[in-house]
């Protein structure tokens, strides 16, 4: 298994994609049944095998990713040969939280209007394995999917 088995929930979210790739397998829901009561395993296996694809494609697709604390966060980039991190961390006390749900720029205003540094840091690293590994890795270890990786831009925008 190259990532992780889906757990139920997102099976359940994937239901109707779940019985696509059943049937591009030729197993009908009768068959679905009847492997999962006699063959466990071989159910067990159909499962990592989505659970793969499923990944593949999300990590595929994924071109930013964020990661946010209370007072700093990382955003990162994923080009062809590496990935570029652009982070913003609050300096001093700051009742400020990034991590609740504001605009990017609603957030640049807050954190200036409380007094506080803003420290802006960017950093890029060569890929030790794949792309789609080391988003996997991240995304398992708390960072989000940015769709439009608005808040990257705005933060590689601050650099110059």
């Amino acid at each position: 298994m190259k990532y992780r088995k889906l757990r139920q929930e997102e099976l359940e979210g994937l239901e109707n994609d779940f019985i696509t790739f059943l049937a591009s397998n030729t197993v009908t829901a009768s068959d679905w049944e009847k492997i999962k009561e006699d063959d466990p395993q071989k159910a067990e296996s159909l499962i990592e095998v989505f659970s793969d694809i499923v990944f593949d494609k999300v990590l595929s697709d994924a071109k930013y990713l964020e990661y946010k604390t209370p007072n700093d966060i990382k955003t990162f980039h994923f080009l062809e040969d590496k990935i570029v991190m652009n982070g913003l961390f609050v300096e001093g006390n700051s009742s400020f939280d990034f991590t609740k749900d504001q605009q990017p720029e609603e957030m640049l205003k807050a954190v200036q209007m409380s007094g506080s540094k803003l420290k802006l840091y960017t950093a890029e690293k060569k890929y030790s394995r794949s792309p789609e590994m080391e988003a996997f890795e991240m995304l398992e270890n708390g960072a989000l999917i940015s769709k439009d990786g608005h808040l990257f831009k705005l933060l590689e925008g601050l650099k110059s």
